[in-house]
């Protein structure tokens, strides 16, 4: 399920997801949400997965369905996922966690297939509030194509109050915020009624 990879100046780790039975959930992961409603995470057999055969399937409808990975605990590095946006008529997003504390304190950047954007946030209490991109004024992430039924990719590196965002291998935007100063967990996100399919999630430390 781990397999450990060395490059650059960062250790990373990768999860695919395959060692899990399809219809169950991954061991080592809390599976909720922010706000309210009835997630639902579970391993799934997909034959268009990246790392076949198994995904990371969210198919439950709640405010903000919320994955983290419990033994992970990184201030400066960065997180990577694959995802594909299925359906959902209210949203169609994916989005990846850093530096959480719980369920209701975490960074998260997300794609979002009905709207073609790539937005920023950060979540406090339970409140999400977007975040101003360096060098710009105002303005909600940024437009680009996240077309529905493809694989795409998704990374966030981060270090002190710095983010850089890249998508499809395309650097998008940076993000500047002190808001969480410490150490916490990644994990994956959606929102409302998006059936979301992830793979390959990887993650590491900085060194």
């Amino acid at each position: 399920m781990l397999a450990l990879l060395v490059g650059g100046n960062a250790v990373a780790e990768t999860v695919n997801f395959d060692n899990a039975p399809a219809g169950t959930s991954p061991e080592g992961w809390t599976l909720t949400m922010t706000g309210k409603g009835q997630p639902k995470w579970t391993v799934e057999a997909e034959p268009t997965a990246p790392s076949k055969p198994n995904v990371f399937k969210q198919s439950g409808r709640a405010t903000f369905p919320v994955a983290v990975k419990n033994d992970t605990s990184i201030r400066d590095g960065f997180v990577e996922v694959k995802f594909r946006a299925v359906a959902g008529s209210e949203d169609r997003a994916a989005g990846i966690i850093w530096c959480a504390k719980d369920a209701d304190n975490y960074y998260v950047v997300r794609a979002n297939a009905l709207e073609d954007n790539v937005v920023p946030y950060k979540t406090i209490k339970g409140v999400r509030t977007s975040l101003e991109i360096v060098d710009r004024r105002g303005g909600y992430g940024v437009g680009t194509p996240v077309a529905s039924g493809q694989w795409h990719v998704l990374r966030c590196d981060f270090a002190g109050s710095r983010f850089k965002v890249t998508y499809d291998g395309q650097p998008l935007f940076e993000v500047e915020d002190i808001t969480i100063a410490q150490a916490g967990m990644i994990g994956l996100w959606t929102k409302a009624d998006s059936v979301t399919l992830f793979d390959d999630l990887t993650y590491g430390e900085s060194k």
